[in-house]
């Protein structure tokens, strides 16, 4: 996978895209982090790209849910210790 700078980027577009069509994918970076990526897509196939960048933005924000759940404890609720915690936010939304 091929990683560009912001700068990069701004600096050079065209290659940056010639090189897209050859990689398909890259990562933009600022200060050397990655903070973007850029994905080729077709028209016959762009819904089914994003339907497919959706679903794995919802289970990266599954996996962070699950890690913080693990980190306080609470993954190891009992059903009935769960059923209580939604009462309770229920009875104290609706006050």
């Amino acid at each position: 996978m091929k990683f560009v700078s912001v700068r990069d980027f701004r600096i050079r577009p065209g290659d940056i895209w010639k090189q897209l069509k050859i990689d398909n994918d890259i990562i933009i970076t600022s200060n050397g982090k990655p903070i973007a990526i850029l994905n080729s897509v077709e028209a016959e196939n762009l819904e089914s790209s994003i339907s497919v960048l959706r679903r794995a933005r919802a289970l990266l924000a599954l996996e962070k849910i699950q890690k913080a759940s693990a980190s306080k404890g609470t993954d190891k609720l009992s059903e009935e210790e769960i059923e209580n915690e939604i009462k309770s936010s229920r009875s104290e939304r609706n006050r």
